[in-house]
């Protein structure tokens, strides 16, 4: 990634300092998000123009954004044990926020449920270990680097329109959800397509040559906020 910097000439170019590549940038609650509707077209294009009198240059600008908000101003909107106390205006207004089209374009929407007491005093580790896990993301990285020889990209992630409709084809009972899906939840085609992407990979993690229909099922769950915030 780049950092710019400009000179206090008008007729200048940008002068630009270089960061570490393919950073993470997280931002907490929706006034960070709200700031960063800026950060659409680079973490599509993974490009970045800056434009002065004298030209426009074009930066690289891959990163990956990782984003938190509540689910409302009090914190408590869904939560089995507090009442929230917000009123349904002021949810309303809180999460429209964030934008659907800056929404579009994050591939895994979570909602993390309020952890147990007993749970985070538990001595007990559950779930698969951190070894394990590389190992297989290893694996997945991987198949796709086999995938994407010769071609300009390296990842699921970066595949553009045509190389997900060549690399992320569906079997009939999946395309029959996914279509399903579509209709009656109004995804747009922009998440279609981070649908299909999602889906190749967890097939890849999965050691599946093929997208199966767990794979499409999982991959739809993580459009949740297209649900809940803009159904």
């Amino acid at each position: 990634m780049f950092l710019i910097r400009f000179l206090p000439r008008p007729n200048t170019m940008p002068k630009m300092r270089t960061s570490r590549p393919r950073i993470m940038i997280p931002i907490s609650e929706t006034r960070g998000i709200q700031r960063s509707y800026d950060t659409r077209r680079p973490s599509e294009d993974g490009d970045v123009t800056i434009s002065r009198a004298a030209g426009s240059l074009t930066f690289p600008a891959r990163f990956m954004l990782v984003a938190a908000m509540n689910p409302c101003p009090c914190g408590y909107y869904g939560d089995p044990k507090r009442q929230c106390r917000c009123s349904p205006g002021q949810i309303e207004r809180y999460r429209q926020r964030i934008s659907g089209p800056l929404l579009d374009r994050i591939d895994l929407h979570v909602e993390v449920p309020l952890v147990d007491f007993r749970e985070l005093s538990s001595d007990t580790k559950g779930g698969e270990s951190s070894a394990i896990i590389r190992e297989r993301v290893r694996q997945a990285r991987d198949v796709q680097t086999s995938r994407f020889k010769g071609k300009t990209v390296i990842t699921n992630s970066a595949m553009g329109t045509r190389l997900v409709r060549e690399h992320c084809k569906l079997q009939t009972e999946a395309a029959a959800y996914l279509e399903q899906a579509m209709e009656q939840l109004n995804f747009s085609a922009r998440a279609h397509d981070r649908i299909l992407k999602v889906s190749r990979t967890l097939a890849d993690l999965g050691g599946s040559g093929d997208i199966r229909t767990q794979d499409i099922l999982e991959a739809i769950q993580y459009r949740s906020l297209d649900r809940t915030l803009f159904s």
